[in-house]
């Protein structure tokens, strides 16, 4: 705190008096006004800004993502391509999104088909380790309605939690890859509008 010889209370950073400024924000020993308070928050929102256009830069180009997954699988260059790009809008629409808050984009959703043992499960392990995000895989044959025996549809959610070590910033860039989906459309081809008394319509 500086005070001058007529006992005025001064900011400690500036040093105007409390008659120069709007408020003067007392702290122990020290006193802030809101001119410097205002400037503090500016410099903190520019310094943010330049980590997320860091964070976004840093972001590797499909052609970069496409050529790890090359390394780990074998073929199926037109599923890594398409997986690569699709990762890239995903993360690019995350990193928009956070600096315009205003701005909602709409998220996308990856439906990968092929036979038991071409890779599917694999490449999203290999892209979540590429991204150093944290991966859950569910089998969604386990997934019930809340109140039956079986997984809930939370305890995925849960499990993404846990692999991001309780992070919850982390585990909403996360992946969360749902297997054998194509079991659950065969067992469900009997369509009612009711609620499903199996507890399997999740």
């Amino acid at each position: 705190m500086s005070k001058n010889d007529d006992k005025q209370l001064r900011c400690s950073f500036c040093g105007k008096t409390q008659d120069q400024v709007k408020r003067l924000i007392a702290g122990p020993n020290v006193y802030i006004c809101n001119e410097c308070v205002e400037l503090c928050k500016e410099i903190i929102d520019e310094e943010i800004d330049f980590l997320e256009d860091e964070e976004f830069n840093s972001l590797p180009k499909p052609k970069e993502i496409k050529e790890f997954l090359d390394k780990y699988v074998i073929k199926q260059d037109e599923a890594k391509k398409a997986l690569s790009v699709a990762v890239y809008n995903h993360y690019k629409r995350i990193n928009k999104t956070k600096k315009n808050k205003g701005v909602e984009l709409h998220k996308t959703n990856i439906l990968v088909l092929g036979p038991t043992g071409c890779g599917k499960t694999y490449m999203a392990q290999i892209l979540a380790k590429m991204l150093k995000v944290p991966f859950a895989i569910a089998d969604a044959t386990s997934l019930t309605e809340a109140g039956y025996v079986g997984e809930d549809v939370e305890n995925i959610i849960l499990r993404l939690i846990q692999a991001a070590d309780y992070n919850i910033e982390n585990a909403e860039r996360g992946i969360i890859y749902i297997d054998e989906i194509d079991k659950i459309a065969r067992r469900g081809d009997n369509s009612s509008i009711t609620r499903d008394v199996s507890g399997e319509g999740v």
